[in-house]
């Protein structure tokens, strides 16, 4: 496993397991299995309704607390200071966890322009140690520098949609500029055209490894962090194998060229909904 140094310190796994979309039963079973395979840290969120099942994974695993680096997410109607407090202190008793490493804002909402307060209650939750880092998901530049422009505490990382054909270039110099690490989310661009991509898949076939394992090898020598999702134990297993082979200086350059700013999810600015 490589592992980064966030910029309070703190030391997070660079590949971690995701489990949006993932039913609570379910994601009780791939969870364990990503423990069972080697990934340490877990990545939900209140919205996705499985933070139940992932505490009862974590609890049932027999890996000590302090292996685990566990993130999870506040929605939007859970927004504004008071809020987010009761959010979180929800989220806590739902994974049956004193602390929680990373707590995120899942979208700015804009248009509602609550996230500097609620950013200031997530501060507070740093500040009393019941959360190790805090962060945000899915805030474009704008969004980021009113953070740095009006709060105390440099958000750790922005979790936004980024795969081969997303490369979200801007938002990654903005972050680095201010030593905020960029971990992508539909990093296998799920649904989409990156796993039949021709570039890719001649790639993948050079190094012997499937085209998911070169995309997670690109998104790791990008120096991203980078979530996959499977319920799939044999995709669990090969999506963990990628520490084994580098792509060469030409090969990234050929990666880089397919970025052509394919969205899948929302345009941050567009997703206000409650």
């Amino acid at each position: 496993m490589n592992y980064v140094t966030l910029n309070n310190g703190l030391e997070m796994p660079q590949l971690g397991f995701g489990v949006w979309q993932v039913p609570d039963e379910e994601a009780e079973t791939s969870v364990a299995k990503a423990l069972e395979v080697g990934y340490r840290s877990i990545d939900t969120a209140k919205v996705y309704g499985n933070e139940e099942g992932v505490g009862r994974a974590i609890a049932a695993s027999g890996v000590p607390r302090e292996d685990l680096f566990i993130t999870t997410k506040l929605w939007n109607s859970d927004q504004g200071y008071d809020s987010t407090l009761e959010a979180f202190d929800a989220s806590l008793e739902r994974l049956g966890l004193d602390y929680v490493d990373l707590y995120l804002i899942h979208w700015p909402m804009p248009e509602v322009d609550n996230y500097v307060e609620t950013y200031k209650a997530m501060e507070k939750l740093y500040h009393d140690g019941r959360v190790k880092a805090i962060g945000v998901c899915n805030f474009n530049i704008e969004h980021l520098q009113r953070l740095l422009d009006e709060c105390e505490v440099v958000p750790v990382l922005n979790q936004v949609e980024c795969h081969p054909y997303l490369q979200q270039q801007d938002v990654k110099a903005f972050c680095a500029e201010h030593n905020i690490y960029v971990e992508a989310w539909s990093p296998l661009m799920s649904g989409g055209n990156a796993l039949q991509d021709d570039v890719i898949g001649d790639l993948a076939k050079k190094h012997n490894k499937t085209i998911a394992q070169v995309i997670l090898r690109w998104h790791l020598q990008t120096e991203a962090i980078v979530i996959p999702k499977s319920v799939t134990p044999a995709r669990i297993e090969e999506n963990f194998d990628v520490f084994d082979f580098e792509l060469t200086a030409e090969e990234m350059e050929q990666m880089a060229k397919l970025d052509d700013n394919q969205r899948q999810g929302p345009e941050p600015n567009d997703m206000n909904k409650q």
